[in-house]
C-alpha cells in the first residue's frame, strides 16, 4: 500500500463522499474529485432526508467508535461566520414499556461501559421529568445517553464542500457516472457523460445506487435499497410558543431523541411538530436503476430518495404514538414519506477494497451516524494501510460467495429491517435462508438430532440429542450447574457431556466450515515469507506452522496454519473470505514486484473438502483400529501432517488440536466424506466415541487459551498485547509487513493485554462484549466467555489494562449486576501440554503452556 498521494476520484458527494474528501485533505492528499449525480446544494440521497438521530450505543464495539468520532466531527464544525454547530446534543432516551425491554437496556448499558459512552439507567420517573409528553403508565424505565443528538446532516454536507473545494477538491456537480475504467485488473478512471476522469483510485460512496457502481465496475455490492417510514405531525399545542422553536431546523429541539423501541420508533422534534420514524412496517425493496436520473432541481419535498408516504402502512405507528406521547391525539400526520436507504444481509456498512478490481473501494450502507466514521477509517486505509478502529466486520470482502447473489441479499436485508429494533440474543440463528451449504456429513448429523447454527452459510453442529442420555452419568464434578435464562438460551446440558467424553474418551468434531485455501506456485515460499511472520525457508514439507498475518501497523490482520505440503505448495487454514480476498490480491502483484517466473495462485478448495477433528485419549486408539500406517511420534509429530489413507480413503492428517486434546484433523475430498464418518464413527465404538458440536469445542477451546480472530483480536492489538509472541519468529532476517512496527513496539511497555478470568462463584455466566470493573471503573471488557466444565467454572478473555496481574480481583457488569472474577494464569487446562502430546493428565493445572505464552518480545 502506498502511502503517496494518488488521484482519487469519490462518486457520491453526501455525508460519506465529502467526509472521505475531508479527511483525505486533512493526510495530505489533494488531487481529489468528487463526482454527484444531482444538485451539490441537495444531492437527493438518503443524506438529503436523513432525520439524523445520533444513537451511539451498539453491540459493536467498531460502530460505536464511528459514531463518537461523528459526534466528535459535527460538534466541531461551524459556519463561515462563526455560527451553531452541526450537531445537536439534546441527549438520547430509549423507553422501556415491557420488562424484557428493561432487561435488554441493562444489556446495553454493558455496551456503554465497555466503548466508554456515558450512560445510565433511568427509572420511570427520571424519564418523565426529562420528556414530560411521555406517558407515566405505560413507560418502566430507560437509558440515557446525554452526548447523543441530532445531526445536521444536509448542512454538514455542505460545509465540507465549501471547505473542501477552497483547499482544492474538485466538485462535479450533475455528473451522473456512466462507467469504471479499468485495465490489467486496476481502476484507472471514471467514465460520466461530460468524459473519463483518470483515477488510480475510485470510491463509490453512492449509498443505494452503490449496487449500480459496482456493476459498472464488475463488482459485487452486497446491499438493498429499502424505503423507511418518516412523518412529521401537525403543531402539537405542548410544543408550540417555545423560543426553540424559532431556531433552523435541526437546531429547533430540546427534549432528548427518543426512541421506543418496543414498538420500532423513534421520535425527535421539529419545532412545534414531531418526527415519527417506523420500521415496524413491511419491508419495501427498491431498485435504484428504477429511480431514473436525478433531476437538475432537487428539493425537500421532491428527490429520488423520497417516495410516496403509504399512510397505510403508518397506521399501526400512528396509534402507538398516540399511546406513548399523548399530546399526539389531538393531531395528525401533516407530511410523510418513504425513505430510502441502504441494508445488507447482516446490517453491516461496506467498507473497502474490492476483491476482484484494485483501487477500487466503497463506503456504502453507511447510516449519518457513522459518517464521519467510516470516512476517517476509510481515508487512513488509503493513505496509510490501515484504520486505527478495526474495520474487519465491516469489509466488503467479508461475505462468502453464496451471500452475494441478489435472492441471499434481499432476504437477508430485509429481515435486518424487520429485526432492527428487535432484542435478538448473540447466539441467535438466522432462521431462513437455511441449508445453503451443508458438509458431507450433515445427514448423519440430523440423524444425531444436531442442533444446527449458521455462519457464512454454513451449517454448523452446536451439540447432539443423540448424547442427551450421557449427562445423567456425568461424574459429579461435571455435572452442568444452572444458569440464568438469558445464557441458557441456545444451550443444552449435553455440551457438557460432550466435553467430558473429549478430555475422557474420544470425540470427532465436523470441521469442515473452517476456510482452507491452497498457495500454489514457485512464488508461494516468497509471497508468505514477506506476508507472515513465521520463517518459513527452512521449514520442511509435513510441517505446520502457527503464524499471523499483520498490517503495516504490526495489527493483526488474522492468525492462521500453514501447512507445507512440499517445496511450492501451502495448504492455510484461515478466517474469512477477507483472508482469501487479502491472499488472492497479493499474490495478483507479487510477479511483478520480484519475476516473471515468481507466480503464485491461490485458489479455495473449503467447499471441495471435508474435515473431522478427532480428539481425546483414546483418538489414538480408533485410529490404530483403522489403518495400519505408523502414527507414532516419530513418524507424526505435532504440528506436522502426512498423507495416508484410511479405510481406503485417502486423507491428509495434520496432527494439531483446537481443544486441548491429542489426536488429528483429517481431511479428504467432498466426495469421500461421508464414508469417512462412518468409518470413524464404527471403529470408535468400542472406544467410547462421541459426535460432539460447536458449543463443548468452544468451552474446550477456552480452557485451553486458544483465541478466535474477530472475537478476542482484531486489527486493532498487536502480537505482543494479545498474548500471541510466539508467533512471531524472532530469527527471521527477512522482511514481512509489519516487521518495522513490532520492532517499535519492543521498546514500549504494554498498556493492555487479553488476560484470562476465572469467575469467582463458579457458576455466573456472561456471554461477551460486558465491561470489566477493577476499583469501581471500567478498564475493559469481555472478548469470550464460557463454562469450562473440565475446571467446573466460567472461563472468560478480557482486555485489560497492561499492569493488571494474575491474581487481581475485577468485577464483571452483567444485566447490571456485578460478577465477581479473578485474573488468573492461562490457560487454566493442561499448560505443560502432556495431553496435547499423549503424555497424562493435565486437568486443572495453572501455568502457562506452549500454546500461549506470556507476551514477552521477540527479538526482531
Amino acid at each position: 500500500m502506498t502511502t503517496q498521494p494518488q488521484r482519487v476520484v469519490i462518486i457520491g458527494a453526501g455525508i460519506v463522499g465529502t467526509n472521505l474528501a475531508d479527511e483525505l485533505l486533512s493526510r495530505g492528499w489533494t488531487d481529489v474529485t468528487v463526482v454527484e449525480q444531482g444538485p451539490l446544494d441537495l444531492p437527493g440521497g438518503s443524506t438529503s432526508h436523513a432525520p439524523g438521530l445520533v444513537f451511539q450505543t451498539s453491540p459493536s464495539k467498531t460502530m460505536t467508535r464511528f459514531a463518537q468520532y461523528t459526534v466528535e466531527k459535527l460538534l466541531s464544525m461551524k459556519d463561515r461566520e462563526g455560527g451553531g454547530s452541526c450537531f445537536n446534543q439534546v441527549g438520547g432516551l430509549e423507553v422501556a414499556t415491557t420488562p424484557e425491554r428493561v432487561e435488554e437496556l441493562k444489556r446495553k448499558l454493558g455496551y456503554a461501559g465497555s466503548w466508554g459512552v456515558d450512560a445510565r439507567l433511568v427509572s420511570a420517573e427520571e424519564c418523565l421529568a426529562m420528556y414530560p409528553l411521555l406517558n407515566r403508565d405505560i413507560v418502566l424505565g430507560g437509558l440515557h445517553i446525554p452526548s447523543d443528538g441530532l445531526a445536521l446532516a444536509a448542512r454538514a454536507t455542505q460545509l465540507l464542500i465549501e471547505r473542501t473545494r477552497d483547499a482544492g477538491v474538485r466538485y462535479l456537480g450533475h455528473t451522473a457516472v456512466t462507467g469504471i475504467e479499468q485495465a490489467d485488473g486496476r481502476v484507472t478512471g471514471v467514465r460520466t457523460a461530460k468524459g473519463t476522469i483518470a483515477a488510480d483510485i475510485v470510491v463509490s460512496c453512492a449509498g443505494f445506487w452503490g449496487v449500480e457502481i459496482g456493476a459498472m465496475a464488475g463488482v459485487e455490492i452486497p446491499l438493498l435499497p429499502l424505503a423507511h417510514q418518516y412523518a412529521k405531525t401537525t403543531p402539537i399545542p405542548e410544543l408550540t410558543d417555545r423560543a426553540v422553536n424559532a431556531r433552523p431546523n435541526g437546531l429547533n429541539a430540546s427534549f432528548p431523541i427518543l426512541r421506543h423501541q418496543d414498538h420500532d420508533l423513534y421520535y425527535r422534534e421539529h419545532g412545534d411538530r414531531y418526527g415519527i420514524g417506523y420500521y415496524g412496517h413491511k419491508p419495501m425493496p427498491v431498485e435504484a436503476a428504477s429511480l431514473g436520473r436525478t433531476p437538475s432541481q432537487v428539493d425537500e419535498r421532491n428527490m429520488p430518495s423520497r417516495l410516496q408516504f403509504t399512510d397505510e402502512d403508518f397506521q399501526p405507528a400512528w396509534q402507538e404514538s398516540q399511546r406513548l406521547l399523548p399530546s399526539l391525539q389531538g393531531g395528525g400526520v401533516d407530511d410523510g414519506f418513504n425513505g430510502i436507504f441502504s441494508f445488507t444481509p447482516d446490517g453491516g456498512p461496506l467498507i473497502g477494497q474490492a476483491p476482484n478490481l484494485d483501487g477500487f473501494y466503497v463506503a456504502e450502507a453507511v447510516w449519518v451516524t457513522h459518517s464521519a466514521g467510516v470516512a476517517r477509517a476509510m481515508a487512513e486505509i488509503l493513505t496509510q494501510g490501515w484504520s486505527a478502529v478495526d474495520v474487519s466486520e465491516c469489509e466488503l470482502s467479508r461475505f462468502e460467495d453464496v451471500q452475494l447473489n441478489r435472492e441471499y441479499v434481499s432476504e437477508t436485508s430485509q429481515q435486518n429491517f424487520v429485526e432492527i429494533y428487535d432484542i435478538i440474543h448473540p447466539l441467535q440463528p438466522r432462521e431462513s435462508p437455511r441449508s445453503l451449504r451443508t458438509s458431507p456429513f450433515y445427514a448423519e448429523q440430523v440423524h444425531l438430532g444436531a442442533f444446527f447454527m449458521e455462519l457464512g452459510g454454513w451449517e454448523r453442529p452446536f451439540w447432539y440429542e443423540a448424547n442427551a442420555g450421557l449427562v445423567r452419568s456425568l461424574p459429579a464434578h461435571w455435572r452442568p450447574v444452572e444458569r440464568d435464562p438469558w445464557s441458557s438460551r441456545f444451550y443444552s446440558p449435553i455440551v457438557a457431556a460432550e466435553a467430558w467424553k473429549t478430555r475422557n474418551a474420544v470425540a470427532m468434531f465436523d470441521m469442515s466450515s473452517f476456510h482452507r485455501f491452497i498457495v500454489s506456485g514457485p512464488g508461494a515460499t516468497s509471497l508468505l515469507q514477506r506476508l507472515t511472520t513465521a520463517e518459513l525457508v527452512s521449514a520442511r514439507p509435513g510441517s505446520i506452522v502457527y503464524t499471523l498475518l499483520l498490517n503495516d501497523n504490526a495489527g493483526i490482520r488474522s492468525d492462521i496454519f500453514l501447512t507445507r505440503l512440499d517445496k511450492t505448495t501451502y495448504q492455510i487454514g484461515a478466517n474469512s473470505a477477507t483472508d482469501l480476498a487479502y491472499l488472492r490480491r497479493e499474490a495478483r502483484s507479487h510477479p511483478h514486484t520480484t519475476t516473471p517466473k515468481n507466480w503464485v495462485q491461490v485458489l479455495d478448495i473449503t467447499g471441495a473438502t471435508c474435515c473431522i477433528g478427532l480428539w481425546g485419549p483414546r483418538a489414538g486408539d480408533v485410529m490404530r483400529s483403522i489403518t495400519t500406517q505408523d502414527l507414532s511420534d516419530k513418524s507424526l509429530p505435532y504440528m506436522h501432517s502426512k498423507t495416508t489413507s484410511i479405510r481406503g480413503i485417502p486423507v491428509l492428517l495434520l496432527r494439531k488440536s483446537y481443544v486441548g486434546e491429542s489426536g488429528w484433523e483429517i481431511q479428504t475430498s467432498a466426495e469421500y466424506g461421508r464414508r469417512l464418518w462412518h468409518s470413524l464413527a464404527e471403529a470408535g465404538k468400542p472406544h467410547g466415541l462421541v459426535a460432539a458440536g460447536r458449543a463443548a469445542f468452544n468451552a474446550l477451546r477456552l480452557e485451553k487459551g486458544y483465541r478466535t480472530y474477530g472475537v478476542d483480536l482484531t486489527t486493532e492489538h498487536d502480537p505482543y498485547e494479545a498474548g500471541l509472541a510466539f508467533a512471531v519468529d524472532g530469527t527471521k532476517t527477512d522482511d514481512f509487513v509489519g516487521k518495522g512496527a513490532l520492532r517499535r513496539q519492543q521498546r514500549r511497555p504494554l498498556r493492555r493485554r487479553l488476560r484470562c478470568l476465572t469467575v469467582d462463584d463458579g457458576r455466573s455466566m456472561v456471554m461477551g462484549k460486558e465491561p470489566v470493573y477493577c476499583n469501581r471503573r471500567a478498564v475493559g471488557y469481555v472478548t469470550s466467555a464460557a463454562f469450562g466444565f473440565t475446571i467446573r467454572k466460567p472461563v472468560v478473555y478480557a482486555w485489560l489494562p497492561g499492569g493488571l496481574v494474575e491474581g487481581a480481583s475485577v468485577e464483571i457488569e452483567y444485566f447490571g449486576r456485578r460478577i465477581a472474577a479473578t485474573v488468573v494464569a492461562e490457560p487454566v487446562y493442561d499448560p505443560a501440554s502432556r495431553r496435547l502430546y499423549g503424555e497424562g493428565d493435565g486437568e486443572g493445572e495453572g501455568g502457562l503452556g506452549r500454546e500461549v505464552q506470556r507476551p514477552v518480545r521477540a527479538v526482531l
